[in-house]
């Protein structure tokens, strides 16, 4: 697999939350990006955007050398849509796949911010998806690890002396709980910032070759069961 090629051809599909979306990398520079947020399923509109994106930037599937998903945590259902149609097109070409973390795209949003960008989504059950990163530098770099967990213990396990910018859908929800927890400290991202861009899946992608694997391999990134598996576990526990 050649891994190895300097400013690939990157299409990026995420299903993973609210908002689809895909993009194309090529060259070194974004070339066509797409976010929906109208509520349409993301089954029906994500293959349409796919074929926009390839028709208008002038390529076919055969010419992406990476097909990249952002592949969870996020709903469990939209995950597996984006993984499936991105595993979909790369077997299809015989090329490799890229699994794109959602809470480390989401963090891409504030490269540059001298604080911590802090992702949350809405995992439901009173929980969220949350980590967070060091961007300072440009990519992110993890500063705290991934968790599926009441809000109030991810803000516990934040550093005290550090500015802290909440991004993520998790943001409509929780915004005023941050405040009243950090007070000036925290930064709640607004509209335009707030939700995972497709774009960024492209450059982590493209930044991380070492990760690319062949189609059948790629997998979706959960942080906890599926609620149907929690269920049934609980039921046989009972």
């Amino acid at each position: 697999m050649a891994n190895e090629r300097i400013n690939p051809t990157v299409l990026a599909i995420d299903t993973s939350g609210p908002v689809a979306g895909c993009a194309l990398l090529k060259d070194g520079r974004i070339v066509h990006q797409v976010a929906m947020n109208h509520g349409l399923t993301h089954s029906e509109t994500i293959m349409p955007a796919v074929d926009g994106a390839l028709s208008a930037a002038g390529l076919s599937c055969a010419d992406v050398d990476v097909f990249a998903a952002v592949a969870g945590p996020g709903s469990f259902t939209g995950v597996r849509i984006g993984v499936c149609a991105a595993k979909g097109l790369a077997h299809a070409v015989g090329k490799p796949c890229a699994a794109v973390h959602a809470l480390e795209a989401l963090a891409m949003n504030f490269c540059g911010f001298d604080g911590l960008v802090c992702p949350i989504l809405d995992a439901r059950c009173g929980q969220v998806y949350c980590a967070a990163f060091d961007v300072s530098g440009g990519l992110p770099v993890r500063a705290l690890a991934d968790a599926a967990e009441p809000l109030s213990d991810f803000l516990a396990r934040l550093p005290g002396d550090r500015r802290l910018m909440f991004v993520g859908d998790g943001v409509p929800v929780h915004a005023e709980a941050v405040r009243a927890a950090l007070g000036e400290r925290a930064r709640i991202a607004p509209a335009n910032l707030r939700d995972l861009r497709a774009d960024a899946a492209c450059v982590l992608a493209a930044s991380h070759p070492e990760t690319w694997t062949d189609a059948a391999a790629l997998r979706p990134i959960y942080l906890r069961a599926p609620q149907a598996e929690r269920e049934r576990k609980k039921r046989v526990e009972s």
